[in-house]
């Protein structure tokens, strides 16, 4: 997959999430597009993966390309850990673009979800994208920048499904978070979008966490998706770079389907 002709150059960009799945494949996109890039996670690769040449962790692969980027180990569920990566952009100048995209997923009956769960999944799923947002936006307009912050939604937030009581709720949070932002953030030149994937092929389609997708395991991929398939991580990439471009520069507050036509249905 190509491409797509946007230039980033000397604007920087956090992505958290970012060392797997759909955040890896937006770290490289916005890094091929000439941005400094920041990854955040809570760790460099993913579980399992080794050091060969495909699998070197997301920062390293933009350096070699030519980009500029770093990585920087954070827990998102702790506030001044994520607080700390928009301060370590100040090396940089200051974020341009904020993608709060880390998530986790945890499957189970309404009757068998705990409040340990719910938890759990609110501290990485909602509590970063508020504590993301909220840093973003203050290093934004403590410069006196404009700037995109972006969130990873999913169809979650709108569709109910069987077993995903607490990672649907907490994906609907992430939507109505989107919207009271781009409404509070709009008159100070800050946009704020959310992107919505469908059925991803990812670690968190699997149960492991790491993305935000709706399970793999929910859907039956001939029959529900109109498309016939998952996606995959690079084809959701471009949909972050058009919102935080100037192609986008009147949107804000919404929140784009990346599904392969599932929502249609």
């Amino acid at each position: 997959m190509g491409t797509a002709s946007y230039s980033f150059t000397d604007e920087t960009v956090i992505v958290t999430g970012g060392s797997s799945g759909i955040g890896r494949a937006v770290a490289r996109r916005f890094g091929e597009a000439g941005a400094n890039v920041v990854v955040a996670d809570i760790r460099e690769t993913p579980k399992g993966e080794g050091e060969s040449d495909e699998q070197l962790p997301t920062h390293l692969r933009i350096r070699r390309a030519g980009g500029t980027a770093s990585f920087v180990q954070t827990d998102v569920s702790d506030p001044d850990e994520l607080t700390a990566v928009v301060e370590a952009a100040r090396e940089f100048g200051g974020v341009d673009v904020m993608v709060n995209n880390a998530g986790a997923y945890r499957g189970a009956p309404l009757l068998d979800t705990d409040a340990e769960t719910l938890d759990a999944l609110y501290g990485i799923n909602v509590r970063s994208v508020l504590v993301g947002t909220r840093a973003a936006a203050r290093d934004m307009l403590e410069r006196d920048a404009t700037g995109t912050i972006l969130n990873t939604a999913s169809i979650s937030s709108q569709l109910a499904q069987p077993n995903h009581a607490a990672y649907d709720a907490t994906k609907g949070a992430v939507m109505m978070l989107t919207r009271v932002a781009a409404l509070e953030l709009a008159q100070r030149g800050i946009r704020v979008n959310a992107v919505a994937p469908g059925t991803i092929d990812t670690r968190i389609s699997d149960g492991d966490g790491g993305d935000s997708s709706l399970s793999g395991a929910a859907v039956d991929l001939g029959k529900d998706i109109p498309m016939g398939r998952q996606g995959d991580p690079e084809e959701l990439a471009g949909s972050y770079l058009y919102l935080a471009s100037d192609d986008a520069s009147y949107v804000t507050g919404h929140l784009l389907y990346v599904d392969g036509g599932y929502t249609i249905l």
